[in-house]
């Protein structure tokens, strides 16, 4: 049975579900799906490589995913490694591993690329809820962000395979579904319009999750589609970043620390149970404490709790590793302690519930 080892978001989770099935007929073959998000993150999966290579000598090690599209001369250097794949030629992985190959590295230009794997998997070993992708790529850029060079442009799945999708976890058993993308709320034509046509074909699904979603790009008809569908779970994680409308802007986000607030309370309004959770980089080049003080209070003034707090990792080839950069363990101490403004709020929260 063929082994896949699995970096970084939800979307590789999906993808690695994908090979998983694709290689199950395969021997002493594995398979590591890399994540680039960040140099610690392509440095930890180089590491595991190694490791991989001295626990199994005799075994085939095809490398792909993020960090092999973004540096595939990286991974091929490598003697641990025999194949290294591109995000593109990962969705046709079986015809490069069967197939006589005379170069070590197959990764083509990811922008030339329209497509999505439609293979439909039949369930996620070990989980009790299931990712369905709804979309790929990202036409946004961020200052810090590497990923729409390693998945493309922004690429929806057809609305048809995704309640395929759906219609067969369903039938294995899965009562928890969510969603995920490299930017999901950018699905076309319309995400509100995706989640309304799933709760109308699947009413008796129990709980339609999210993966993060873009503060700037959830509009009023998702809004209104919270208060008409129960089944929607009432956790919502955005990906906020900072809660400093100036290293917001330096990030290149399109949404303001305000925006946030008003957006919690929206949902909360209609969703009073709701909870809400968002991921920060912390230390982003120039940024002050007193700027950082404005995330400490966004915690508070949003209502956050459940926080995914990463302190800021140079990228190479992103506009955000030539700025003035924040000294390392200054990124450190501020990740540690929104961590724990994260945990004391979120205590507060379970205190207040159990109060009612």
């Amino acid at each position: 049975m063929v082994e896949v080892v699995t970096f970084g978001c939800r979307m590789n989770s999906f993808e690695s579900e994908v090979l998983k099935e694709k290689l199950a007929e395969l021997e002493n073959v594995i398979v590591v799906n890399t994540c680039a998000v960040t140099g610690e993150a392509e440095r930890q999966c180089r590491q595991a490589i190694r490791k991989l290579r001295k626990e199994n000598p005799e075994a085939r090690i095809i490398v792909t995913g993020c960090a092999a599209q973004i540096a595939p001369q990286k991974y091929a250097r490598m003697s641990e490694v025999d194949l290294v794949i591109g995000n593109k030629e990962k969705a046709e992985i079986e015809k490069y591993i069967s197939g006589e190959l005379t170069e070590k590295s197959v990764v083509g230009d990811i922008f030339n690329y329209d497509g999505y794997d439609r293979y439909l998997i039949t369930g996620f070993e070990g989980r009790q809820r299931a990712f369905v992708q709804i979309q790929q790529g990202c036409n946004h850029r961020c200052t810090y962000c590497i990923v729409p060079y390693a998945r493309g442009n922004n690429r929806s799945v057809a609305e048809a395979d995704i309640l395929a999708q759906i219609a067969e976890l369903r039938k294995q058993g899965f009562d928890e579904i969510c969603l995920t993308g490299v930017d999901a709320c950018s699905y076309q034509p319309s995400f509100s319009g995706l989640v309304k046509k799933i709760l109308q074909t699947f009413p008796d699904l129990p709980s339609l999750q999210f993966g993060s979603l873009d503060p700037a790009a959830v509009d009023d008809n998702f809004i209104e589609l919270l208060a008409e569908y129960a089944n929607i779970h009432p956790y919502f994680h955005f990906s906020v970043q900072s809660g400093d409308n100036m290293v917001l802007k330096r990030m290149k986000r399109r949404h303001s620390r305000e925006d946030v607030i008003a957006l919690c309370g929206r949902i909360r309004k209609l969703r009073p149970e709701a909870v809400f959770g968002a991921d920060f980089i912390c230390g982003f080049p120039t940024e002050t404490e007193e700027q950082f003080e404005n995330t400490l209070k966004l915690v508070d003034e949003a209502g956050l709790s459940k926080l995914h707090v990463f302190p800021y990792s140079e990228r190479s080839g992103t506009p955000a590793a030539l700025m003035p950069q924040v000294p390392v363990e200054v990124r450190r101490e501020r990740a540690k302690r929104l961590r724990e403004k994260g945990e004391a709020t979120e205590k507060v929260l379970k205190m207040q519930g159990e109060k009612k």
